[in-house]
């Protein structure tokens, strides 16, 4: 059948041989909850097909009651709290018989999820906009199918090269088509400021846009001169929003703090440690790399990214995003350093040093948002600096002023002795571990949830193949073959700590990808082979049958083809992608193991 993921299991059909023919009268009977797939249906097979999927009219699957279609001529979608008992709520059966094709989930997710893998029966041209024929069929088949990791994701940096929102649209249909779940919407950083936050305007009128573009690594001597940037509407966000969460996939938006804010401080230079540098100097960064322009520590700041967050948690409701990103990673602590300002809210707060400054930093915003009952994740890096205590833990904002300091809300008892987790995080703080596996591992260790996303193994910037090829060659060589065999549960983990593994994800970072093509390069196929890896139960990395996926890539290929995907060819980068002469930053050798 070639399926990706592989499913769990399946067998024939009440027929061993033959197929279930779909035609004008074959009808979607939606049972309750699961009117949204049978929406999804109509719109994106029906337009592939040409067929219009009436409603059976039974159930109460979108209300319609038309009764069309016959008992023997059905797409029959149900709920079933047996499946959920046994293959949990994105579990799913796929059954193909003589009187038509049932999809049961274990919840509207696995029902949804089903939907994707009777696409794949339908052959590579259901994965187009409009018809190429007339006759479709679904061989009869039983599949059974569930996840391992409950977070499947991708991250997509939209700072360094704008993606337009239709774009982002067909980014979530992507990940739909391959099982994944989590869209993690990197949103600001040094280069560009992407979301409208109203209560801060010059954030987009401002911090969007940059004069030029570094083209190639930073060390090229290349520029791309003309402006860049762009960003969303508040009703772009929405609208986002409710597309991930009609293909049942969560919005992780990160807002980067303290560090890779120079768009920010471009916009509204008072964030940035003015005793140090003239902060109205400053423009939206034009190039790559670690920026030494941090957040300054001050009262002013916390306020500032309050309001922030408060918009941001309206875009982003908590039944769709629990967990907000908050970055943390690559904070150079030199102005801090230099900075009165800096050095005497150390002192005040009876800090050790910086490290322990940025702890205090993360520490605030994990309280803040754990009492509006979200979820901080952050990059590893938010483990360092200790446990935070005395004044620092009684009061992480010197004035009480944000609500959340004096403990009115219960927040700081999870900090009491012994409260706290690794670098004095709340319980539900959890860790995107970048940097390798270590930093999942102490995260895991100390009781906080992870989802594993090493650099080393599933950074799809990184190269595809070693060669003059490559387009603006970046990092290890990672092959299809490579990211087959990552492995998300280090063997060092107990079973009890290997539960704190939310999953895996897939982080595509943009800085050489300026526009969709180029990241369309970089993430496929690689990208199918990761979703194996999070959906399917498959052997240790060297037991894993890479033949028998490569060979089931062959139909996928055609599936990309018909979705316009710009994906890499098995044999190497057509002339168009390459990008002679621009220089990259290859690493030679294999990967360490961190």
């Amino acid at each position: 059948m070639d399926l990706i993921p592989d499913p769990l299991r399946s067998w024939p059909g009440p027929r061993a041989a033959g197929a279930f023919p779909l035609d004008e009268e074959t009808a979607v009977e939606a049972g309750p909850g699961t009117a949204g797939v049978a929406r999804w249906l109509r719109t994106t097979v029906g337009a592939a097909t040409g067929l219009p999927l009436p409603d059976a009219g039974t159930g109460d699957g979108d209300g319609s009651g038309s009764g069309s279609g016959s008992g023997d001529n059905l797409i029959v979608l149900g709920i079933s709290p047996d499946l959920a008992r046994d293959l949990g709520p994105e579990g799913y059966r796929l059954t193909v018989g003589a009187d038509g094709v049932r999809l049961d989930g274990g919840s509207a997710a696995g029902v949804f999820w089903a939907a994707q893998t009777l696409r794949q029966l339908l052959g590579p041209d259901a994965f187009r906009a409009a018809p190429l024929g007339s006759h479709w069929s679904v061989p009869m088949t039983v599949i059974e199918d569930a996840p391992r990791f409950a977070w499947r994701g991708l991250m997509l940096d939209v700072a360094r090269h704008f993606t337009p929102k239709d774009d982002i649209l067909r980014w979530l249909d992507l990940l739909a088509a391959h099982k994944l779940n989590v869209f993690h919407f990197h949103l600001t950083d040094d280069q560009g400021w992407r979301v409208e936050i109203r209560s801060h305007p010059r954030l987009t009128e401002a911090g969007a846009w940059r004069a030029r573009t570094k083209w190639g690594h930073r060390a090229s001597e290349m520029w791309e001169e003309k402006p860049h940037g762009g960003y969303y509407t508040q009703d772009d966000i929405r609208e986002i929003v409710a597309y991930a969460a009609a293909r049942h996939i969560t919005v992780v938006p990160e807002i980067e703090i303290p560090g890779h804010s120079q768009a920010a401080i471009a916009a509204y230079p008072e964030l940035g440690n003015t005793d140090v540098i003239d902060t109205t100097s400053l423009a939206v960064w034009d190039t790559w790399g670690v920026n030494d322009n941090v957040l300054a520590p001050t009262d002013n700041t916390l306020r500032f990214y309050e309001d922030v967050f408060t918009e941001i948690l309206a875009l982003f409701p908590a039944v769709t995003s629990p967990f907000i990103h908050i970055g943390g990673d690559e904070c150079p602590k030199d102005q801090w350093k230099a900075s009165p300002a800096a050095q005497t809210r150390i002192r005040e707060l009876g800090l050790a040093g910086e490290d322990e400054l940025q702890s205090w930093f993360i520490r605030h915003f994990d309280r803040w948002l754990a009492a509006r009952g979200r979820r901080l994740i952050g990059w590893d890096e938010i483990l360092e600096g200790g446990s935070l205590s005395g004044a620092a833990a009684d009061d992480d904002d010197g004035d009480g002023a944000s609500g959340d300091g004096a403990g009115g809300d219960g927040a700081s008892q999870d900090r009491g002795a012994g409260g706290a987790g690794a670098g004095g995080l709340t319980p539900g703080a959890a860790v995107s571990s970048w940097r390798g596996y270590a930093g999942g591992i102490a995260a895991a260790r100390a009781g906080h949830d992870v989802v594993m996303c090493p650099e080393q193994h599933v950074y799809l910037d990184h190269r595809q193949a070693p060669g003059d090829d490559e387009p603006m060659p970046i990092g290890y060589v990672r092959t299809l073959e490579d990211v087959y065999r990552f492995e998300p549960v280090p063997p060092e983990l107990t079973e009890e700590e290997a539960a704190h593994v939310l999953g895996t994800q897939a982080n595509v970072w943009t800085e050489v990808m300026q526009d969709r093509s180029r990241v369309d390069y970089q993430a496929f196929p690689r990208l199918a082979a990761f979703a194996e890896v999070a959906w399917s139960a498959l052997p240790a990395p060297g037991e894993r049958d890479f033949a028998d996926f490569e060979q089931r890539m062959a139909e996928h290929y055609r599936r990309l083809d018909a979705l316009g995907v710009a994906y890499r060819p098995p044999g190497g980068p057509l002339p168009w992608q390459r990008r002679p002469g621009v220089p990259g930053r290859p690493v030679d050798g294999p990967p360490p193991r961190i």
